[in-house]
């Protein structure tokens, strides 16, 4: 009779841990889309009474979010901005690991350390690792989706670079406290964000200002998103390489530490120049991702990984 009790309740529980993972996947899946885009930002508080709020910032944008990768414990998500129907730009990626015990913290000044999580501490919880417009890393974190009342939220705080909106015109701070929301809505999904901007030194740090930032996606007709998917078709290849080569460097678990110019060139740059190169002459994939890996190679400051020496 124990021994059926057991059976039961273990089923029981293997059953609600499929229907748990099976939701969250639905959920993740529910950010793809073709969607018109309204990003607003506005600090809301400083614990110096002397400082000097900066305006509020609201833009707009189209962008599809697609599924381009797929196995039963990750998927990776693109994000392709549509500017007036016809120029697209690849914007960024995210890659969703189930209990994946791997990370990278960021530091500052682009660094990145690596960071082990344990079993127990990844168990059910999705990584969101979120990459840059060159596929080097930006931030991620680990959560748990929750699912009831109808609601599918996923909520993370992590430490990421300055948001691309700032990193140009701000130096009062080099680290972005994230407080990530991710809300699946019934029109497309809401990334709902409660950040602090901190000032890291040796000596400790300090919160300079906190933001509230609201990126609501709206789903649009899909049509209007066509001339993504045809420049995604054209330049896949490419980028697949590009986020491989990319894979390698960050299994090795040893960070990444990254110049921001090399030649009077940002990474982006130089990796555009070489996909132009590549729409005119495609190279067999070994050809490609040898030269995509001496590119990033220029840029990498930790040489000590193995084979960028």
């Amino acid at each position: 009779m124990k021994r059926f009790i057991f059976t039961l309740t273990l089923g029981s529980l293997l059953s609600t841990a499929f229907a748990q993972k099976s939701a969250d996947i639905q959920a993740i899946k529910g950010q793809c889309g073709c969607h018109a885009i309204t990003f607003k930002y506005a600090e809301t508080f400083s614990p110096n009474r002397e400082y000097k709020f900066k305006d509020r910032k609201e833009m707009g944008a189209l962008e599809y979010v697609f599924v381009d990768e797929e196995t039963p414990n990750k998927l990776v998500l693109m994000h392709l901005l549509v500017i007036n129907d016809s120029t697209i730009i690849k914007h960024w990626r995210e890659d969703w690991k189930f209990q994946n015990t791997d990370l990278l913290a960021y530091e500052q000044d682009a660094e990145w350390k690596y960071k082990a999580l344990t079993a127990p501490q990844a168990k059910g919880q999705w990584t969101q690792q979120v990459f840059e417009v060159d596929d080097s890393p930006r931030y991620e974190g680990s959560a748990t989706w929750f699912h009831a009342d109808g609601r599918h939220v996923w909520d993370n705080t992590t430490d990421a670079p300055l948001p691309r909106r700032e990193y140009t015109t701000r130096n009062d701070y080099n680290v972005m406290r994230r407080g990530n929301r991710i809300v699946i809505t019934d029109y497309g999904y809401l990334h709902d964000q409660d950040n602090a901007k901190v000032l890291r030194t040796p000596d400790g740090e300090k919160i300079i200002a906190y933001e509230k930032g609201i990126n609501d996606y709206h789903r649009v007709k899909e049509a209007a998103c066509n001339s993504a998917k045809d420049w995604w078709t054209k330049h896949r290849t490419f980028w697949v390489d590009v986020r491989n080569v990319w894979g390698d460097l960050i299994a090795q678990k040893k960070g990444i530490q990254l110049e921001k110019k090399v030649d009077g060139k940002s990474l982006n740059q130089s990796l555009d120049d070489l996909s132009a190169a590549y729409l005119k002459a495609p190279k067999a994939t070994a050809a490609n991702k040898a030269e995509i890996k001496a590119t990033i190679q220029k840029f990498l400051k930790n040489k000590e990984l193995v084979g960028m020496k």
